[in-house]
């Protein structure tokens, strides 16, 4: 019997397969647990439509993403922190620091965790962050960290 998968399942696939599995392990634990249906012409259409769907709307993701890169780079954030002895930076510039700065300055929401920024910027100047904004679009983002 063919059955199309509802859900991953670590040993039968992942959602959206299309498996043969014997009548009775079809009959008494895949669709009794809604694990999968019956490989129908209707489910096998619905199944297409669905597809169809998923991928239009993963396309659209790539597209805004690539948007937002493009809009990141042309823009720059100011960020201050307060100055030490000697004129040296007193503490560091976070991910949360620069999503906020961009925020109030830009309004436009940044996710903090997806600021890669390995360790916080420590002194003054202009730095270029990567900011992951899809997992196939990695944007830059101009962070220009200033005295307070």
């Amino acid at each position: 019997m063919k059955i199309i998968l509802l859900q991953d399942e670590k040993k039968l696939g992942k959602k959206g397969d299309i498996i043969e599995a014997s009548d009775g392990y079809a009959r008494n634990y895949i669709l009794p647990r809604k694990i999968g249906v019956e490989a129908t012409s209707k489910n096998m259409n619905d199944l297409k439509l669905q597809k169809a769907n998923e991928d239009k709307r993963a396309k659209e993701q790539l597209d805004a993403a690539k948007a937002l890169a493009a809009e990141l780079e042309s823009k720059q954030v100011i960020v201050k922190i307060r100055a030490g002895e000697g004129g040296k930076a007193f503490g560091s510039v976070s991910t949360k620091d620069i999503a906020e700065a961009y925020l109030s300055q830009h309004n436009i929401d940044l996710d903090k965790k997806k600021i890669q920024l390995q360790d916080g910027l420590k002194s003054f100047g202009a730095y270029e962050v990567p900011i992951k904004l899809h997992p196939q679009v990695t944007g830059k983002l101009n962070v220009k960290v200033t005295e307070a």
